[in-house]
């Protein structure tokens, strides 16, 4: 008779911890973005079902179509130049049907796999280093000229992630360095105007309180209201009323500050960050070299991607368009975050 493998067993306080943010979520856009309903559901409906199916195939198995990721996701990410549709002056979203959806956010756990793959399946010289830098090179150039500053951003930490998980000197890193260190004339030249605003009126957001300064200025306004147990569900004068920007994406910790406070915030926080001890775990029990430096590259960008969201909400970071993982109403955000997470359980040991 034949083995038969074991049925991979699941990672149930990963579960819990998603579970805890998806409900925290929805409870929030509720009540600040009741216009997002019930077509969120869906997306909702998509994401589950899209972890339910990674998270039942071997890495191993997904690993064997890294090269068709990598093309697949430059295909996808030139796309929304193609047929994007605009909205404030990026073209980062595509339509279908009712849906829309943000091809920079969808590929990110799909490059991961490829890099995770291409920067461990060999002994990682110069010049494959250096040929790594240029196939990243191609979608953060993609990323960032729809614009979507924010997600290169992250896109580049989880690069990252992967390399130092990856088998090579360290010391090589200083040659990354060095190239971004040069490379930043050029990337200030690809930004949109209204990003170098933000970044100028960063550290002095009075300056243009009713322009590039608006935005930071209410959202510290939000954090700050809502004080230890906030103003109450659908109470919140900043976010019901609109001064809040974005309040169920790119604002949604400001959002939750006012009407939940402290006690609200530091719920979220704790779910982003219970999610992240489990991947620490994966890493420690990963069942491949690929398999670490993939949940390496994703750990480093969730975590890069909370810390920017709540910094840029307390005025401690430039605004960017990071959405917090799981809980802000951006169903490609949602999407890409739970593949991501379920490849990351997939390469986990079955024990």
């Amino acid at each position: 008779m034949e083995n038969i493998a074991p049925a991979r067993k699941a990672d149930y306080y990963l579960l819990v911890g998603i579970g805890i943010s998806v409900v925290l979520g929805i409870i929030v856009l509720r009540s600040i973005a009741p216009f997002l309903f019930p077509l969120y559901f869906v997306y909702i409906v998509i994401a589950l079902l899209a972890f339910f199916i990674f998270s039942h195939i071997d890495f191993e198995v997904i690993s064997v179509f890294s090269k068709h990721f990598y093309i697949g996701s430059i295909i996808f990410l030139i796309l929304p130049l193609l047929i994007g549709q605009v909205t404030r002056g990026a073209i980062r979203w595509v339509p279908i049907g009712s849906l829309t959806i943000q091809p920079a956010e969808i590929v990110r756990p799909f490059l991961f796999i490829f890099f995770a793959n291409y920067l461990t399946e060999e002994g990682l010289n110069l010049k494959r280093f250096l040929k790594a830098l240029i196939l990243f090179a191609v979608p953060f150039y993609l990323i960032i000229i729809q614009p979507s500053f924010g997600v290169a951003i992250i896109t580049s930490i989880g690069f990252l992630g992967i390399l130092l998980a990856a088998n090579f000197e360290k010391k090589r890193i200083l040659f990354g360095i060095v190239g971004i260190t040069a490379a930043i004339p050029i990337i200030w030249l690809l930004l949109a105007p209204y990003q170098k605003l933000r970044i100028l009126t960063f550290l002095n957001p009075t300056k243009d309180p009713y322009g590039a300064g608006y935005n930071s200025l209410q959202s510290m306004i939000s954090v700050g209201s809502g004080k230890i147990f906030g103003r109450g569900l659908g109470e919140g004068s900043q976010t019901q009323l609109a001064f809040l920007p974005e309040r169920h994406t790119d604002f949604i910790f400001a959002s939750i500050a006012e009407e939940m406070g402290l006690v609200g915030a530091t719920l979220l926080l704790a779910g982003g960050f219970f999610i992240l001890s489990r991947l620490v775990h994966i890493i420690e029990n990963s069942g491949s070299f690929a398999g670490r430096a993939y949940v390496s590259g994703f750990f480093l960008a969730m975590l890069a991607q909370i810390v920017i969201h709540a910094g840029m909400n307390m005025g401690l970071l430039p605004i960017t368009g990071v959405p917090f993982p799981l809980v802000s109403g951006g169903g490609s955000s949602l999407l890409a975050t739970m593949i991501g997470l379920a490849v990351a359980q997939a390469a986990r040991k079955n024990i």
